[in-house]
């Protein structure tokens, strides 16, 4: 894909924290810092946020390209403009995860403590210290508010622990390939990955760091066994089926004779020299240690959950199988959470989600496209009461920063609002009293109407917002065209 179809040339930015980071364990990293990668603008209102989770191996470069890049960002097919994750529209912010050896702190960086790497002397970390780090990201880049989280694999694990952790800061989630909790063969498959980087012994209990030799054997064959659980059956037989390498009969002895053997030793050779190992004995375990359920339940578990929530399966994925996903699926819908189940039709098994940019694309945009009030509303809604006074009504403009406040009874029920132009009036009419000026007949939305909705509602009666209001007629916040205009392109 040439340059000029993707977001073009990005670069990686690094945050500090400031302060120490205590994790789940209850250990501390001093001040880690994060890799992130930003695409598209921020608008005026940061309702228009889309965090991006990477799975296993994966990094903050999620699209675009680097300088001297033979190829874009990992997830180039669907982030970019015109594409699902557009950057015309949305804000979209991919970082590293805590743990691993890609610009955020891992075993691999220094420990300040000895002025070395910390190889085992990190502690370990859970996926719910990942995202505890990723909120301090956003704090940093002022957003409040995810419209949207998204992420495959172990991403899909940050994607439902985030929509756990701060449930109101998630107004779409969507989780693709990925589980509650790891099942007893995930946890065996991460196990052998594990013990084959341990059983080298360049790998030295984690101290390989000073010595010209690594742990490449041991790294490589872990990263040829998680290859295959990624892979299905047919698409293997598609790519290899049982054809030999550069040969046309059997040699009868242990050579790599297959392509499909070759093939996997090319995986886990390239690997080596891109990952460290002890990041990947901590992140094989971050998955173990995944697991959502209270008290063995999922439907208990996944109650904080107020996100509407996507869930794709892939047909072909005997890692993450359409049964754990419907599992899932089930403990949400006794929740009442909206949730929107979909299959993606692929033969490439867990991999296909990084490659069958068609169906999720579509799958994706229909999604994010249905979306309603309360997915970029404003939450922190300012009223007046009713028996207050237009100076009042002035006050609360000037310190608040409001053109536009709502009038309240004593139950919170909208009765009428007053704008900067009510203010100018009330000084003609000689008046102090909100009743003689407010508009009685007030514009409103319900939270789960249309955006497109409200935006033609403004339109037609040339307003700039509308106070978003519950069955009850009660203020439960606000939406301005400037919430919407990135989304909807409004001038």
């Amino acid at each position: 894909m040439a340059i000029s179809k993707s977001i073009g040339t990005v670069e990686t930015q690094y945050y500090t924290l400031e302060e120490d980071l205590e994790l789940e364990t209850g250990n501390v990293i001093k001040n880690p810092t994060i890799a992130y990668e930003t695409y598209g603008t921020l608008n005026a209102q940061k309702s228009n946020a889309i965090y991006v989770c990477h799975a296993l191996t994966g990094d903050a470069h999620a699209a675009g390209w680097h300088d001297g890049d033979k190829k874009p960002g990992w997830w180039n097919i669907i982030i970019g403009p015109g594409k699902p994750l557009d950057t015309n529209k949305y804000f979209i912010v991919c970082s590293n995860v805590l743990g691993s050896c890609k610009g955020t702190t891992g075993p691999s960086d220094i420990n300040p403590d000895t002025g070395k790497e910390y190889g085992l002397d990190f502690p370990i970390v859970t996926i719910k210290d990942m995202v505890n780090v990723e909120k301090k990201l956003m704090d940093y880049l002022g957003i409040q508010q995810l419209y949207a989280v998204i992420g495959g694999s172990m991403g899909g694990m940050q994607v439902l622990q985030w929509t756990l952790s701060y449930p109101e800061m998630i107004r779409n989630a969507i989780m693709i390939a990925s589980g509650a909790y790891s099942t007893p063969q995930q946890i065996a498959f991460n196990a052998v990955e594990r013990q084959s980087v341990i059983a080298d012994p360049n790998w030295n209990n984690g101290k390989y760091y000073d010595s010209d030799l690594k742990p490449e054997q041991g790294l490589s064959v872990a990263r040829m066994i998680g290859h295959i659980t990624y892979l299905s059956n047919e698409s293997m037989y598609e790519k290899f089926g049982r054809r030999l390498q550069n040969k046309n009969s059997f040699s009868y002895d242990f050579s790599n004779e297959f392509e499909v053997e070759s093939y996997l030793e090319h995986q886990g050779f390239s690997f080596t020299k891109k990952f460290d190992a002890n990041s990947y004995l901590y992140l094989t375990k971050a998955l173990d240690y995944f697991d959502v359920r209270k008290n063995n339940s999922l439907e208990e578990g996944l109650k904080p959950i107020r996100a509407k929530m996507l869930i794709m399966s892939i047909t072909s994925d005997w890692l993450y199988t359409h049964e754990h996903m419907e599992e899932i699926v089930l403990a949400l819908r006794a929740n009442n959470v909206e949730v929107t189940y979909s299959k993606l039709n692929s033969e490439y098994g867990h991999d296909a989600f990084l490659i069958e940019n068609g169906q999720m694309n579509y799958i994706i945009s229909n999604f994010l496209s249905k979306a309603t009030v309360k997915d970029v509303m404003n939450k922190n809604v300012v009223t007046l009461q009713d028996n207050k006074s237009v100076k009042d009504a002035a006050e609360l403009m000037l310190t608040k920063n409001r053109t536009h406040i709502p009038i309240v009874d004593s139950n919170n029920k909208i009765i009428g609002i007053i704008t900067a132009w009510d203010l100018s009036k009330a000084i003609a009419m000689n008046t102090d009293n909100i009743e003689e000026i407010m508009t009685k007949d007030v514009l409103t939305c319900y939270e789960d109407d249309s955006i497109y909705d409200v935006a033609h509602k403004m339109e037609e009666h040339h307003i700039s917002g509308l106070p978003v209001i519950n069955n009850n007629q009660e203020v439960i916040g606000n939406i301005s065209t400037t919430h919407l205009s990135n989304l909807l392109d409004l001038e």
